[in-house]
């Protein structure tokens, strides 16, 4: 014993250093041989270069999906905002030791492996969800799963345990994982069946989700409900065998239908879409500032809306968010797949003209430059700006208005005569400073057709320009995405985005009849509309204290849209859409005006306050906001030879009230008086009282004449005054009529009940046709102001 025992004394401490030597050489030689079929074979993790992504809205809802390469579509997200009654689900009947494994379950295989020894058959896989992950990383190329990819699952499996926490391995498998279809992971998943994020999903929910994987084709819910529904129950009877969901969680939950909606990914606002994803094409996930249920009902209302219009034409909306400037819902088409109308074109940001659009910021500077006040006396009558002579859209004009209902009305004339004195340059730089880019043709510079449409601007542009009304004057860069910059510029004082607010703000709504209902809870809604030339653009803007809305309707290929304008076509979705919106009483409330502005009594046709010492110079009083207590008097006449709005100081006799002039005899008794002048443009549309009101009185007889006399007369030749004409016996054929202005070698401008028809030269005659029937009046107008009218009745 005692030999034995030293030989083992002596012997034993020998092997145990040789097994040690061996096995520290075997874990070196496997180590070295892991290490080396890694890098020999390394993981294939999936590149984010080339893969698709999507688009959320707001809250999460996916708006638009992107296919990869493959076409497959998927949401990632991460695993902590995944419903963890799927994550419990899933761990408890897929891998209950996937937490503790080191990716393979060596007890779960060999279960698996004994039950196929002992039933020739598949019983119970022995896949881990790394394993899986695995097999969804590198599927079989041979289409089966043989000893060889169970193998390489293995492999791959303990890379995967290597490379990665537990944590980006459930990630993998969640963004992963297929559904059936080209849809990939349970968020892409759970809104494509469900229309809900993985974040709500019910206990029967999360299920079928998680069941789905095992064999997408055959469990599809859309397609095999009932297949769908038994693969669900075996889950659900799992979780309440091994006690993870209680039995009336589970009993609660076999009750639920299955019921799935057709598996369609997701294209909501697909244009915004798209443009994020141009700008960002690396970024699987982006989240827009898009509402979705605001977005899908609007898509919808516009779609429904316009389906009757003629071919090829396309609108756009876009509404914003005042406060942050952050668009809440954007249509760039009709149908985003709709070829005839063009849909693949965004017009949220084409350049178009902007017709009327530009005008309430042009009276908003006028206001700040101290040119006007509200009420400001201008006149609507055919004028010339050099060579150019715009016309109201109509062809009509209203003679003497105020500027706020020449802003209301969207009169041309009016706003050239108010660019001409603020200056195209300076307003384009204007625009240009608070946001709202503007596009001239080739080699073309500001000028006054700018203000009429003759210019390119966007529909984002103008919505973020609205918004001053409602935000003290700081326009803004619409922004689709809440880490965008906020990028804000001052458009116009606080006060004068006040005074043009209220202006618009009073206009009614079209077909509103005064008293007929109350009003007051309605969104106060400061609108504008717009027609381009040609009725290539329609356009209606409008803002109210939370929202700004923009609608253009029109062809994205440029051609004409005969009889579509703004009031007709764009206006009444504007106030669809503004109704449809989110309110509170606050917003139908007026809000008081700022401290520098103040309503002042002003007279016509001076512009001024009433002078109690001489009320005759007061023709017409109104109630006028200022701002800054500017009370700037009416605009003189450009053309000398025309009179100007003012005070026109004379003498007369204190016996008859004849005007005396400086060469006259002794015996009159002079009085001094004065009257108050309207601008000469503006007398065929005065009434006769305020004609002679502003008319000097007759020269007394024994007077020498004065500079005063010089006045020019017109006269109408060709057609008698109050005459009767009848009608050709051939109802077809018109009046043929031909007239000419006498008195005058200046351009004449012909009007009939108020519209233009056309133009002469001096003397010469104008010819027209007239066929409508009843009393109408015929005026001629020169450009020196000098004017006459005749009336006439066409018999039926």
């Amino acid at each position: 014993m005692n030999v034995f025992a030293g030989v083992f004394a002596v012997v034993v401490p020998v092997v145990r250093r040789r097994w040690k030597a061996l096995a520290l050489l075997s874990a070196l030689v496997l180590s070295v041989g892991a290490m080396l079929l890694d890098l020999a074979f390394p993981l294939p993790l999936p590149a984010t270069r080339g893969e698709g992504g999507v688009v959320l809205a707001r809250d999460g809802t996916p708006l638009r999906a992107f296919a990869d390469r493959e076409g497959v579509w998927r949401s990632p997200v991460a695993p902590e905002a995944v419903s963890p009654l799927y994550l419990e689900a899933l761990i408890a009947y897929e891998d209950r030791w996937f937490w503790r494994h080191p990716g393979i379950n060596p007890v779960a295989l060999a279960r698996a492996a004994g039950q196929w020894v002992r039933h020739g058959r598949v019983v119970s896989g022995g896949s881990t969800l790394t394993m899986q992950v695995a097999r969804i990383l590198e599927p079989s190329s041979r289409g089966k799963r043989g000893m060889f990819d169970k193998l390489r699952q293995m492999f791959r499996a303990l890379q995967l345990e290597v490379h990665l926490s537990k944590r980006e391995i459930l990630a993998l498998y969640l963004d992963r994982a297929p559904f059936g279809g080209t849809i990939q992971g349970v968020e892409a998943a759970s809104w494509a069946y469900l229309g809900k994020p993985a974040a709500r999903l019910s206990h029967a929910e999360a299920a079928l989700l998680v069941v789905l994987p095992q064999s997408p084709s055959r469990l599809r819910p859309d397609r095999e409900p009932e297949r769908a529904r038994k693969a669900r129950d075996k889950v659900l009877a799992r979780m309440g065998s091994v006690g993870v969901w209680s039995a009336e969680d589970v009993d609660e939950a076999r009750v639920e239908p299955v019921v799935a909606r057709a598996l369609e990914p997701p294209r909501h606002a697909a244009l915004l879409a798209q443009r994020l994803r141009s700008a960002s094409p690396r970024q699987s996930t982006i989240r827009s500032t898009i509402d979705a249920d605001l977005q899908r009902t609007l898509e919808d209302r516009v779609s429904a809306y316009f389906s009757d219009l003629p071919p090829r034409t396309s609108a756009a909306l876009l509404v914003i968010d005042n406060a942050t400037l952050e668009a809440r819902a954007y249509v760039g088409s009709v149908a985003f797949a709709d070829a005839k109308r063009l849909g693949h074109v965004d017009m949220v940001k084409a350049w178009r003209s902007p017709g009327s659009t530009l005008k309430p910021f042009l009276y908003g500077l006028a206001l700040d430059d101290g040119l006007i006040h509200s009420e400001s006396l201008l006149v609507d009558a055919p004028q010339s700006f050099g060579d150019y002579r715009p016309g109201n859209f109509d062809m009509a004009f209203n003679g003497p208005v105020a500027a706020s209902e020449a802003l209301r009305l969207s009169l041309n004339v009016p706003a050239v005569d108010l660019l001409d004195r603020v200056g195209p340059t300076r307003f384009a730089a204007k625009l240009a400073n608070a946001g709202i880019d503007l596009k001239w043709p080739s080699g073309g510079a500001p000028n006054l057709a700018m203000i009429l449409g003759g210019t390119g601007a966007r529909l984002e542009d103008l919505v973020g320009a609205y918004s001053a009304l409602n935000r003290d004057g700081i326009a803004g860069r619409v922004r689709y995405r809440a880490d965008a910059p906020r990028i804000e510029r001052r458009l116009l004082s606080p006060g004068a985005a006040w005074i043009v607010r209220d202006i618009l703000e009073s206009a009614p709504r079209p077909g509103t009849v005064a008293d007929t209902f109350d009003l007051r809870s309605r969104m106060r809604v400061a609108w504008k509309t717009g027609t381009s030339y040609g009725y290539r653009d329609a356009w209606a803007l409008g803002s109210t204290r939370r929202y700004t809305v923009g609608v253009w309707v029109g062809r994205p290929d440029g051609t004409p849209l005969p009889g579509q304008y703004g009031a007709m076509t764009a206006l009444p979705l504007l106030f669809e859409t503004i109704d449809s919106l989110p309110t509170s009483p606050a917003d139908a409330a007026p809000r008081p005006p700022p401290a520098n502005v103040e309503q002042i009594e002003v007279c016509w046709p001076l512009g001024l306050p009433p002078d109690p010492a001489q009320p005759q110079l007061c023709h017409k009083r109104r109630e006028a906001w200022t701002l800054d207590g500017n009370l700037p008097p009416t605009f003189a006449e450009r053309d000398a030879r025309l009179w100007n709005a003012g005070v026109e100081s004379y003498d007369v006799d204190a016996r008859t009230g004849r005007r005396l002039t400086a060469d006259c005899s002794a015996t009159h008794a002079r009085r001094a008086t004065s009257l108050a002048r309207w601008p000469a443009l503006a007398s065929p549309w005065l009434s006769t009282d305020a004609r002679t009101a502003a008319t000097l009185p007759p020269r007394a007889a024994d007077c020498a004449p004065d500079n005063r006399d010089a006045t020019e007369a017109l006269r109408i030749d060709g057609l008698v005054d109050r005459a009767t004409l009848a009608r050709p016996s051939n109802r077809t054929t018109p009046l043929k009529l031909s007239v000419r202005a006498l008195g005058s070698e200046a351009r004449i401008r012909w009007l009939i009940d108020g519209r233009m028809i056309g133009e002469s030269n001096g003397g010469a005659s104008f010819a027209f046709d007239f066929s409508e029937e009843g009393a109408h009046t015929l005026t001629a107008l020169a450009e020196t102001g000098a004017w006459s009218a005749v009336a006439f009745r066409v018999m039926p």
